[in-house]
């Protein structure tokens, strides 16, 4: 076996449980969206569940598909590689919804767009060394 597909056989393996949390996450972060957004400001009812889904993400992300412990510079790692993401998440969600999309379905681009994105930023934050 080489180098390359030792590190691809990783990659491949830590891609699959990232999109695992991913989609905890993502389920989270929708539900209190769409259970919000018909009684506040879609921009805040997002906000709101991206936050609350954030927690639940950072531990996850950290012990499952990381394999490694939260401390706190890996936390403000993720909180800094998630603020980039928070701030595409509302800039690609307002794009959509000025393109028509309805408020309830307009997520659903939102996350196909960030979400490859994300795991590249929180994928350095869990594997360099600046974090450890």
């Amino acid at each position: 076996m080489t180098f390359r597909d030792i590190l691809q056989k990783i990659l491949s393996v830590q891609f699959v449980r990232f999109a695992i949390v991913g989609v905890i996450a993502t389920g989270v972060h929708y539900a209190i969206y769409y259970a919000l957004y018909h009684v506040m400001n879609v921009n805040v009812a997002y906000t709101i569940g991206y936050v609350l889904s954030w927690f639940m993400n950072f531990y996850l992300t950290a012990h499952f598909t990381f394999r490694t412990q939260t401390n706190v510079k890996r936390g403000l790692g993720f909180a800094v590689s998630h603020g980039v993401n928070y701030l595409l998440h509302i800039l690609f969600l307002n794009i959509v919804l000025w393109c028509g999309v309805p408020k309830a379905y307009a997520p659903i681009p939102v996350f196909c767009i960030v979400i490859p994105i994300n795991f590249l930023l929180v994928r350095y934050v869990f594997s360099s060394r600046y974090f450890r």
